[in-house]
């Protein structure tokens, strides 16, 4: 994700200002909230967090058993 230095907001001003934030959301499409000067947050429209897909539990097995298959000599050296 590329960030905008634009749509940076700082914790306290989400906090005090958080129609601000929604405008901003709204003209870019993202923002990116600061804790401690560092991002740690992002705020979207719910229709673009609706359409994101999730993988589920059984995904995440299967690309943990795959990658576990191709890598297993390596797992079995730093293993000893």
């Amino acid at each position: 994700m590329l960030i905008n230095t634009n749509n940076l907001v700082t914790i306290t001003e989400a906090n005090q200002n958080f129609s601000r934030v929604a405008r901003l959301v709204d003209k870019n499409g993202a923002a990116v909230i600061l804790k401690n000067n560092t991002p740690r947050y992002v705020l979207i429209e719910y229709s673009q967090f609706q359409g994101d897909e999730f993988a589920d539990d059984a995904t995440v097995q299967v690309i943990g058993e795959s990658i576990i298959k191709r890598h297993l000599a390596a797992f079995k050296e730093l293993a000893k």
